[in-house]
Protein backbone atom coordinates (compact mmCIF):
# COMPACT_ATOMS: atom_id res chain seq x y z
CA UNK A 1 0.00 0.00 0.00
CA UNK A 2 1.17 3.47 -1.13
CA UNK A 3 -0.51 6.07 1.02
CA UNK A 4 1.22 8.65 -1.14
CA UNK A 5 0.14 7.79 -4.36
CA UNK A 6 -3.26 7.02 -3.32
CA UNK A 7 -2.73 3.00 -5.49
CA UNK A 8 -4.49 2.17 -1.78
CA UNK A 9 -7.73 3.54 -2.83
CA UNK A 10 -10.97 1.79 -2.96
CA UNK A 11 -12.94 1.01 -5.28
CA UNK A 12 -9.66 1.10 -7.67
CA UNK A 13 -10.41 -2.08 -9.90
CA UNK A 14 -7.70 -4.58 -10.42
CA UNK A 15 -8.47 -6.79 -13.42
CA UNK A 16 -6.56 -10.00 -14.78
CA UNK A 17 -6.63 -10.77 -18.40
CA UNK A 18 -5.44 -13.14 -20.97
CA UNK A 19 -5.00 -11.76 -24.34
CA UNK A 20 -8.43 -12.21 -25.81
CA UNK A 21 -10.73 -12.20 -22.89
CA UNK A 22 -13.05 -9.81 -21.36
CA UNK A 23 -12.65 -7.79 -18.42
CA UNK A 24 -12.72 -9.00 -15.18
CA UNK A 25 -13.08 -6.93 -12.36
CA UNK A 26 -11.61 -8.11 -8.10
CA UNK A 27 -13.80 -4.92 -6.84
CA UNK A 28 -17.94 -5.06 -8.04
CA UNK A 29 -20.12 -2.78 -6.10
CA UNK A 30 -23.87 -3.57 -6.79
CA UNK A 31 -26.47 -1.26 -7.16
CA UNK A 32 -29.00 -1.10 -3.89
CA UNK A 33 -26.52 -1.02 -1.43
CA UNK A 34 -25.41 0.83 1.02
CA UNK A 35 -21.55 1.69 2.32
CA UNK A 36 -20.08 3.09 5.04
CA UNK A 37 -16.25 4.12 5.47
CA UNK A 38 -14.73 5.41 9.18
CA UNK A 39 -11.45 7.35 8.67
CA UNK A 40 -9.71 7.93 11.77
CA UNK A 41 -6.84 10.51 11.75
CA UNK A 42 -4.78 10.70 14.61
CA UNK A 43 -2.07 13.68 15.70
CA UNK A 44 0.13 14.09 18.43
CA UNK A 45 -1.44 17.14 19.68
CA UNK A 46 -4.72 14.67 20.05
CA UNK A 47 -6.85 15.94 17.63
CA UNK A 48 -8.95 12.85 16.93
CA UNK A 49 -11.61 12.95 14.12
CA UNK A 50 -13.09 10.64 13.19
CA UNK A 51 -15.47 10.62 9.73
CA UNK A 52 -18.57 8.42 9.14
CA UNK A 53 -19.34 8.71 5.17
CA UNK A 54 -22.69 7.02 4.25
CA UNK A 55 -23.12 6.26 0.68
CA UNK A 56 -27.00 5.24 -0.17
CA UNK A 57 -27.69 4.01 -3.32
CA UNK A 58 -31.39 5.08 -3.92
CA UNK A 59 -33.61 2.49 -6.55
CA UNK A 60 -33.36 5.73 -9.35
CA UNK A 61 -29.45 5.10 -9.23
CA UNK A 62 -28.63 8.16 -7.83
CA UNK A 63 -26.90 8.60 -4.44
CA UNK A 64 -27.87 10.11 -0.72
CA UNK A 65 -24.68 11.05 0.87
CA UNK A 66 -24.48 11.32 4.65
CA UNK A 67 -21.79 12.71 6.60
CA UNK A 68 -21.73 12.23 10.37
CA UNK A 69 -18.35 14.27 12.07
CA UNK A 70 -17.53 13.57 15.46
CA UNK A 71 -14.71 16.00 16.55
CA UNK A 72 -12.41 15.49 19.78
CA UNK A 73 -10.03 17.99 20.66
CA UNK A 74 -7.20 17.34 23.93
CA UNK A 75 -4.38 20.06 23.54
CA UNK A 76 -1.52 19.28 25.50
CA UNK A 77 1.34 21.12 23.06
CA UNK A 78 2.37 24.35 24.30
CA UNK A 79 1.24 27.65 22.81
CA UNK A 80 2.57 28.01 19.52
CA UNK A 81 3.94 24.21 19.21
CA UNK A 82 2.17 22.45 16.95
CA UNK A 83 3.59 18.43 16.46
CA UNK A 84 2.02 16.01 14.09
CA UNK A 85 2.40 11.88 14.51
CA UNK A 86 1.62 9.43 11.61
CA UNK A 87 2.12 6.20 13.35
CA UNK A 88 -1.44 5.02 12.38
CA UNK A 89 -0.42 5.34 8.63
CA UNK A 90 3.45 4.03 9.64
CA UNK A 91 1.39 0.83 11.64
CA UNK A 92 -1.21 0.15 8.78
CA UNK A 93 1.43 0.36 5.67
CA UNK A 94 3.61 -2.55 8.20
CA UNK A 95 0.10 -4.78 8.55
CA UNK A 96 0.11 -4.35 4.55
CA UNK A 97 3.44 -5.35 4.45
CA UNK A 98 2.98 -8.02 6.58
CA UNK A 99 0.64 -9.32 4.97
CA UNK A 100 2.03 -8.96 1.50
CA UNK A 101 5.40 -11.12 2.81
CA UNK A 102 2.97 -14.08 4.26
CA UNK A 103 1.71 -14.50 0.76
CA UNK A 104 4.76 -13.77 -0.98
CA UNK A 105 6.08 -16.79 1.00
CA UNK A 106 3.49 -18.93 0.26
CA UNK A 107 3.87 -18.34 -3.46
CA UNK A 108 7.55 -19.20 -2.91
CA UNK A 109 7.22 -22.11 -1.61
CA UNK A 110 4.68 -22.76 -4.53
CA UNK A 111 7.14 -21.92 -7.09
CA UNK A 112 10.06 -24.09 -5.60
CA UNK A 113 7.70 -27.28 -5.33
CA UNK A 114 6.95 -26.89 -8.82
CA UNK A 115 10.87 -26.72 -9.72
CA UNK A 116 9.21 -22.95 -10.99
CA UNK A 117 11.90 -20.37 -11.97
CA UNK A 118 10.55 -17.06 -11.48
CA UNK A 119 12.37 -13.67 -12.02
CA UNK A 120 10.83 -9.99 -10.85
CA UNK A 121 11.69 -7.45 -13.69
CA UNK A 122 11.52 -4.39 -12.59
CA UNK A 123 12.95 -0.80 -13.73
CA UNK A 124 11.49 2.78 -14.80
CA UNK A 125 9.06 3.12 -17.74
CA UNK A 126 10.70 2.46 -21.22
CA UNK A 127 13.94 0.97 -19.92
CA UNK A 128 12.95 -1.99 -22.80
CA UNK A 129 11.53 -4.33 -20.28
CA UNK A 130 9.18 -5.76 -22.97
CA UNK A 131 11.45 -5.78 -25.58
CA UNK A 132 14.16 -7.74 -23.28
CA UNK A 133 11.66 -10.85 -22.78
CA UNK A 134 10.44 -10.63 -26.55
CA UNK A 135 13.60 -11.45 -27.24
CA UNK A 136 14.57 -13.73 -24.37
CA UNK A 137 11.67 -15.85 -25.69
CA UNK A 138 11.97 -16.11 -29.17
CA UNK A 139 15.57 -17.15 -29.12
CA UNK A 140 15.25 -19.90 -26.31
CA UNK A 141 11.07 -21.04 -26.50
CA UNK A 142 12.66 -24.29 -28.11
CA UNK A 143 14.93 -24.97 -25.12
CA UNK A 144 13.04 -23.44 -21.81
CA UNK A 145 8.88 -23.20 -21.34
CA UNK A 146 8.47 -19.16 -20.30
CA UNK A 147 5.06 -17.97 -18.83
CA UNK A 148 4.55 -14.34 -18.49
CA UNK A 149 2.91 -11.91 -15.90
CA UNK A 150 2.53 -8.59 -17.31
CA UNK A 151 1.40 -5.34 -14.93
CA UNK A 152 0.59 -2.08 -15.75
CA UNK A 153 -1.44 0.61 -14.59
CA UNK A 154 -4.25 0.19 -18.47
CA UNK A 155 -4.19 -1.47 -21.36
CA UNK A 156 -3.41 -4.89 -23.08
CA UNK A 157 -0.21 -3.82 -25.04
CA UNK A 158 2.68 -5.13 -23.40
CA UNK A 159 0.91 -9.06 -23.22
CA UNK A 160 -0.50 -8.66 -26.44
CA UNK A 161 2.81 -8.25 -27.95
CA UNK A 162 4.54 -11.28 -25.06
CA UNK A 163 1.33 -13.18 -26.62
CA UNK A 164 2.83 -12.98 -30.36
CA UNK A 165 6.00 -14.68 -29.05
CA UNK A 166 4.01 -18.00 -28.31
CA UNK A 167 4.26 -17.85 -24.29
CA UNK A 168 1.32 -17.46 -22.00
CA UNK A 169 0.87 -14.19 -20.69
CA UNK A 170 -2.06 -12.76 -18.34
CA UNK A 171 -1.77 -8.89 -18.09
CA UNK A 172 -2.78 -7.43 -14.83
CA UNK A 173 -4.19 -4.04 -14.64
CA UNK A 174 -3.71 -2.04 -11.67
CA UNK A 175 -5.58 0.45 -12.26
CA UNK A 176 -4.37 3.27 -10.03
CA UNK A 177 -1.94 1.00 -8.49
CA UNK A 178 1.77 1.86 -8.98
CA UNK A 179 3.06 -1.56 -8.15
CA UNK A 180 2.06 -5.26 -8.20
CA UNK A 181 1.95 -7.13 -4.87
CA UNK A 182 1.99 -10.84 -3.71
CA UNK A 183 -1.79 -11.45 -4.07
CA UNK A 184 -2.11 -10.02 -7.11
CA UNK A 185 0.53 -12.69 -8.45
CA UNK A 186 -1.26 -15.51 -6.51
CA UNK A 187 -4.10 -14.81 -8.03
CA UNK A 188 -2.30 -14.61 -11.84
CA UNK A 189 -0.26 -17.41 -11.63
CA UNK A 190 -3.56 -19.58 -10.41
CA UNK A 191 -5.40 -18.26 -13.55
CA UNK A 192 -2.58 -18.38 -16.42
CA UNK A 193 -1.99 -22.21 -15.06
CA UNK A 194 2.16 -22.05 -14.95
CA UNK A 195 4.13 -25.14 -15.89
CA UNK A 196 6.10 -27.37 -13.92
CA UNK A 197 9.63 -27.08 -14.69
CA UNK A 198 9.59 -24.02 -16.30
CA UNK A 199 10.20 -20.28 -16.19
CA UNK A 200 7.87 -17.50 -15.12
CA UNK A 201 8.61 -13.76 -15.51
CA UNK A 202 6.79 -10.85 -14.13
CA UNK A 203 7.28 -7.47 -15.34
CA UNK A 204 6.35 -4.99 -13.07
CA UNK A 205 4.56 -1.81 -13.36
CA UNK A 206 7.23 0.89 -14.38
CA UNK A 207 8.26 2.54 -11.42
CA UNK A 208 11.63 2.53 -9.34
CA UNK A 209 10.20 3.58 -5.93
CA UNK A 210 7.16 1.09 -4.79
CA UNK A 211 7.70 -2.63 -6.33
CA UNK A 212 11.19 -1.87 -4.26
CA UNK A 213 8.92 -2.53 -1.16
CA UNK A 214 7.15 -5.51 -2.45
CA UNK A 215 8.06 -9.08 -2.07
CA UNK A 216 6.35 -11.11 -4.84
CA UNK A 217 7.95 -14.42 -4.11
CA UNK A 218 10.06 -14.22 -6.81
CA UNK A 219 14.06 -16.04 -6.63
CA UNK A 220 15.48 -13.04 -8.27
CA UNK A 221 14.73 -9.52 -8.73
CA UNK A 222 15.93 -8.04 -12.04
CA UNK A 223 16.73 -4.36 -12.36
CA UNK A 224 16.98 -2.94 -15.40
CA UNK A 225 18.01 0.42 -16.39
CA UNK A 226 19.23 1.78 -20.13
CA UNK A 227 22.01 4.21 -21.22
CA UNK A 228 19.24 6.66 -22.05
CA UNK A 229 18.42 7.59 -18.34
CA UNK A 230 21.45 8.87 -16.03
CA UNK A 231 23.89 6.80 -14.80
CA UNK A 232 22.88 7.92 -11.06
CA UNK A 233 19.97 6.09 -11.13
CA UNK A 234 21.28 3.25 -8.04
CA UNK A 235 22.19 6.07 -5.50
CA UNK A 236 18.96 7.95 -6.63
CA UNK A 237 16.94 4.81 -6.23
CA UNK A 238 19.02 3.19 -3.58
CA UNK A 239 16.48 0.37 -2.09
CA UNK A 240 15.62 -0.87 -5.75
CA UNK A 241 18.45 -1.70 -6.36
CA UNK A 242 19.38 -2.56 -3.07
CA UNK A 243 16.76 -5.19 -2.95
CA UNK A 244 17.57 -6.59 -6.48
CA UNK A 245 20.11 -9.53 -7.33
CA UNK A 246 20.57 -8.64 -11.11
CA UNK A 247 21.55 -5.65 -12.74
CA UNK A 248 20.84 -5.50 -16.43
CA UNK A 249 22.06 -2.30 -18.84
CA UNK A 250 20.33 -2.24 -21.35
CA UNK A 251 21.02 -0.34 -25.10
CA UNK A 252 24.07 -0.63 -25.31
CA UNK A 253 23.82 0.25 -28.60
CA UNK A 254 22.77 3.86 -27.83
CA UNK A 255 26.08 4.48 -25.72
CA UNK A 256 27.55 6.57 -28.76
CA UNK A 257 25.10 9.31 -28.91
CA UNK A 258 24.29 10.05 -25.43
CA UNK A 259 26.18 11.06 -22.31
CA UNK A 260 25.76 7.67 -19.44
CA UNK A 261 28.98 5.93 -18.13
CA UNK A 262 28.47 2.15 -17.83
CA UNK A 263 31.49 2.35 -15.19
CA UNK A 264 30.32 5.13 -12.80
CA UNK A 265 26.38 3.33 -13.08
CA UNK A 266 28.00 -0.01 -11.79
CA UNK A 267 30.32 1.58 -9.16
CA UNK A 268 27.54 3.60 -7.60
CA UNK A 269 25.06 0.47 -8.01
CA UNK A 270 27.62 -1.85 -5.89
CA UNK A 271 28.30 1.22 -3.56
CA UNK A 272 24.16 0.53 -2.72
CA UNK A 273 25.16 -3.38 -2.91
CA UNK A 274 27.94 -5.03 -4.09
CA UNK A 275 26.51 -8.44 -4.31
CA UNK A 276 24.91 -7.12 -7.79
CA UNK A 277 25.35 -9.19 -10.86
CA UNK A 278 25.58 -6.94 -14.25
CA UNK A 279 24.92 -7.98 -17.88
CA UNK A 280 25.45 -5.24 -20.51
CA UNK A 281 23.50 -5.80 -23.15
CA UNK A 282 21.59 -4.22 -25.94
CA UNK A 283 17.88 -6.21 -26.75
CA UNK A 284 17.24 -4.28 -30.08
CA UNK A 285 20.70 -5.71 -31.76
CA UNK A 286 20.95 -8.83 -29.50
CA UNK A 287 24.79 -7.81 -28.58
CA UNK A 288 25.35 -9.14 -25.00
CA UNK A 289 22.46 -11.54 -24.81
CA UNK A 290 24.22 -14.42 -25.05
CA UNK A 291 25.93 -13.95 -21.43
CA UNK A 292 22.17 -13.54 -20.17
CA UNK A 293 20.95 -16.79 -22.00
CA UNK A 294 24.26 -18.39 -20.31
CA UNK A 295 22.86 -16.77 -16.81
CA UNK A 296 18.98 -17.74 -17.01
CA UNK A 297 19.78 -21.66 -18.64
CA UNK A 298 22.64 -21.92 -15.65
CA UNK A 299 20.12 -21.13 -12.73
CA UNK A 300 17.35 -23.59 -13.90
CA UNK A 301 17.63 -26.44 -12.23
Amino acid sequence: MCDTCGCDQPNNPITYKKPGEENTHSHVHPHNESHEHTHPHIHDDKHEHTHHHTHEHTDDGTHEHIHDHNHSHNHEDEPGEHSHSHGKVIQLEQDVLCTNNLIAERNRGYFEAKNILTLNLVSSPGSGKTTLLEKTITDLKNKITFSVIEGDQQTMNDANRINATGAPVIQINTGNGCHLDADMINKAFKKLEVADNSVLIIENVGNLVCPSLFDLGEAYRVVVISVTEGDDKPIKYPNMFHTSDICIINKTDLLPYVDFNVEKAKEYALKVNHHLQFFELSAKTGEGMAQWYEWLKGTIK
